[in-house]
Order: C-alpha cells, then structure tokens, then sequence
C-alpha cells in the first residue's frame, strides 16, 4: 500500500479527498503545520507529499527545503492558491515534482500519484503489452526479410524494442533476446547467399567504399560545408542513446543505416571508407598504404592519404583537414582550432567507444560496470555527454558545418566459443580468421574460399576468411576453456551480424 502525507493548514477541509484516497487503497498521513511535516516524513518515509504553500509558522517553501535536505527522493507536490510566477519558479527551483493550483480535484491528485509514484509500473505493464502485441509482427519481418532494407527494419525494431525494455523490470526481455537471436542467425543465412552477387556487377546496397561517393560528394557539390565524424565501433544503439543529447542544438536530417564490409574490422571497413575502394583494390594500387594482418606497424596510419587518393581519383578540388582523435586532451585542442575554419571537408575520427570496448574486455571492473547491453550503453551516453566530443560537435554546429557522423562497424556482444584450427599464421581477431587450411567444425561459419571475389587480399595462394555468425567467438584447442572464460560476455567486431554490419549514417543540421 502506497503512503501519502497531507499537509495543510485546513485539512479537515479536506477530509472529502483523504475519504476517496483510502477507498483508492492509498494509506494517508495528514499534518496541519510544516514542522508535523518533517517530522512525519523522518518517521514513515511516504511515498508522496501534498504541501500547502501558505501555512502558519513554517511555510511550504521552507517546509519543501527541509524535506528536501533530510529525504531528496520523496517527490513534493506543491499545492497554491497563488498563481505567483515566484513562487512557481521557487518552488520549482527547491526540485518540486508538481504544482498544483487550488482548488484541486480528485482527479488531479490521482494523475499525480500514478505520475509521481506508479509511473514505473505504467509503464512497465504498457510496454509489456505493446511488445507481447509487435511479438508476433517482428516474427513475420525476420521471417520473410528478403532485402537489405528489410533487413534495416529489422534492425530498427529490434534496437527500438532493446531501448524500450532495458530500464524497465521486464518479463519480455528475454523474448526478445531469443528474437535477437534468431534474427541474426537468418541474416547471416541472407549474407552468405547474397555478400558475393554484390561485387559482381549486380546492384548492391550502400557499403563501406560508396559512403563518399553516395553520401560527402553530392553535399560537397551543392557547395555545403561538411563534417565527417567517424566514430570506431559505434552501434545503431548507441546513436539512439546519445541521439537526445544532441537535440538541443542540432536536428537530425536524414538517418540512414548502411553495411559495413566483411570483415567488419577497421583495418579493412575504414581504410574502404576513406579510400573508396575495397581493400585488395587498395593492395593492389596503394600498396605503400596497404599492411598485411601478419605486420606489426598499425592498420590505419594512412588514413589522410587514402583520402587524398580518393579526391584525386574522382577529380575533385577540395581541400580538407583530417583530425584522429584518441586522447580527451587532443580533442579539446582541435576543438579550439576549429576558430574560423572555412575548409569544405573536414574528417574526424574518434576512437573512444573503441577504447571503451577495449578496456571492457581487459579491465574487471569495466565489465562489472558495463556487464550487458543496458549498462553499456548507458556507460556510453554518461561518457559521451560529458566527453569533450560533445562540445566538440556543438562548436561545429555554432560555425554552421553539416554534420555526418557515422562508423566503420559495430560490435556485438559474443557469447559461444568454438573451436578452430589454423597455421601459425593466422590472424588474431575472435569473430574472423585469415589464414591457410583453416578448420572449424561449427557449421555457423561463414567461409570465402576466394577472398579475391568480394574484394579481399590474399595473404597467400590458399587463404581464405572464415566469420562467425552470431554471438559466436573463435578459440583454438589450446587453453580453449580458459579463453573461452575470458572473452565470453565481451563486445568483438569482425563478424557477421546485424549490430556489426547495419550501422548509422546521420546527417545532422545546426538548429
């Protein structure tokens, strides 16, 4: 039974509403003085406080302060016959949670207290409902997706019911990760039928190269200043989180998902990016640019140049800067460089989210603090709205640049480990193998016998890729438990799956 304290100087007058709150099954404690207040709220903790604003001796605004000072969590709901904009904007400013105008009725008080104090239950039964309605609708779009914008609708309603769900205490969550599950197991079936009839003069659906060329050059020509903001490992659902932080001064234009290119590792989806090329064909024209999986140096220092070769290809004039960003420090200091900029094209890339996947996997307490979906992506926003990334793009905005923010791949948390075997020189990442006479016995995986069909380098004669499909991971015989152990529950990239391969393309305008 839910508490409710009543304060007021006339609450005999009052007794018409205390009556229809306990046939409401509501338990009320009524006070007639501020001090009565306090001390009732110290004793019982009521769920809701009603606070009259003018009472003998202490007032509802001082009543309201104290109340605050010894108990913030109980909501007040401030209740006047003054219309005084003072008042309000004190009340408010003391972190009322309502305010109402005498005289009140019953109604109102009710809306209060299913506002104030069964909200999350609402809400909770609504959701509930709306999901065990769309359960079946989902079923259908999983079942019968034949393209790749199905596919991206999928995704969408997956990512929007995850959102909906995950703050709420839900029966239903674990349907839709089974539906998570499922989806992604017949979108790989959708990748290995049709991944190749895309590089063989077919039509094909937006992919990592054709990002420039469909997306930056049509705004270039229209005579728009740009930016490009490339953020490593950046799912569609953590766009969707940190989506409302960016409202209040930036409108989103167009949102678009698109694919990112197997594998969906930065060596191989950024470099095509930037290049706009695939990357046997960046092997094969830039070798300079190009590094092997077996080389130490690392996979993306040519960045600025593989941009340069591309303006160059297509015959474009423009100048651009080209900004990586690994350190909160540099990207204050780019940020204040930022003073007068007019170059048309500008690129970032951020590698934050990147470094927090990392650290997840490596750190205890990062996985203690991140330890599913919900809890990272809320570790995502709270970083993002007080990283200097945030003010970053808002100075963007102020000079008036459009902005794109995309990524070169997504992850996806992986949980089954199975077994694979390769020569010495095989790669090291978990969700796909490059090597000669690779082995694995799961029939999950994803295998192209010849890289050389849809873009890729052959390291040798006989290599081929092998990708996991799901929330699979690869591990090899030796100390496999203990490895197994150690990455399940982590977020990888590499892969096939809708987190990892539909990611988002935004187009965002200053307000």
């Amino acid at each position: 039974m839910s508490q409710i304290l009543w304060a007021d100087d006339e609450i005999d007058l009052l007794e018409p509403y205390i009556i229809y709150l306990r046939d409401k099954n509501y338990d009320v404690l009524t006070a007639t003085n501020g001090q009565d207040a306090i001390d009732l709220c110290h004793q019982h903790r009521p769920d809701i406080v009603f606070l009259d604003e003018n009472m003998p001796g202490l007032n509802g605004l001082e009543t309201l302060q104290e109340i605050k000072r010894l108990h913030p969590e109980i909501p007040v709901v401030m209740i006047t016959k003054s219309e005084e904009e003072r008042i309000m904007e004190q009340a408010i400013g003391e972190k009322i949670a309502d305010y109402l105008i005498k005289p009140v009725n019953p109604s109102q008080i009710l809306l209060c207290l299913k506002k104030h104090i069964h909200q999350r239950d609402i809400v909770s039964e609504h959701t509930n409902q709306s999901y065990r309605e769309e359960f079946q609708d989902i079923a259908y779009l999983i079942n019968t997706a034949q393209t790749i914008e199905e596919w991206q609708a999928v995704e969408r309603t997956l990512t929007r019911w995850e959102l909906e769900l995950q703050h709420i205490d839900s029966s239903m969550r674990e349907m839709l990760d089974m539906q998570r599950q499922q989806a992604n197991a017949a979108f790989a079936k959708f990748i290995q039928r049709h991944y190749e009839d895309w590089f063989s003069g077919s039509e094909r659906p937006m992919l990592s190269p054709d990002v420039f060329k469909r997306v930056l050059f049509p705004m270039l020509d229209r005579g728009e200043k740009v930016f490009l903001v490339v953020i490593d490992n950046f799912r569609y659902d953590q766009w969707k989180t940190i989506q409302p932080l960016l409202s209040e001064f930036l409108t989103v234009t167009d949102e678009q998902l698109y694919c990112s290119i197997l594998p969906t590792a930065t060596q191989y989806a950024r470099n095509a990016i930037f290049s706009g090329l695939m990357p046997l064909q960046i092997q094969q024209m830039y070798p300079q640019f190009w590094v092997e999986e077996e080389d130490e140096e690392g996979k993306n220092l040519c960045e600025r140049d593989l941009i340069e070769t591309m303006l160059q290809r297509y015959r474009r004039s423009e100048k651009f800067t080209y900004y990586k960003v690994n350190e909160s420090d540099f990207c204050e200091k780019i940020t204040r460089q930022f003073k007068g900029l007019q170059t048309p094209l500008n690129v970032v890339v951020l590698n934050f989210i990147d470094m927090l996947s990392h650290s997840r996997t490596e750190s205890k307490m990062m996985r203690e603090l991140a330890n599913d979906e919900a809890a990272y992506l809320s570790l995502t926003r709270s970083w993002f709205r007080h990283s200097p990334t945030y003010f970053m793009l808002r100075r963007i905005a102020e000079l008036g640049y459009r902005i794109v923010i995309t990524t070169d791949h997504g992850t996806v948390r992986v949980q089954n480990p199975v077994q694979i075997i390769g020569d010495k020189n095989t790669n090291t990442n978990l969700r796909y193998k490059v090597g000669k006479s690779l082995n694995c016995q799961s029939k999950n995986v994803f295998t192209i016998a010849d890289p050389k069909r849809v873009g890729l380098p052959s390291p040798n004669v006989s290599s081929s890729y092998m990708f996991c499909t799901g929330n699979d991971f690869f591990g090899y015989p030796n100390n496999f438990n203990y490895y197994a152990q150690y990455y399940r529950n982590t977020f990888q990239h590499g892969g096939i799956s809708l987190e990892e391969m539909l990611i988002p393309l935004i187009t965002l305008d200053p307000k």
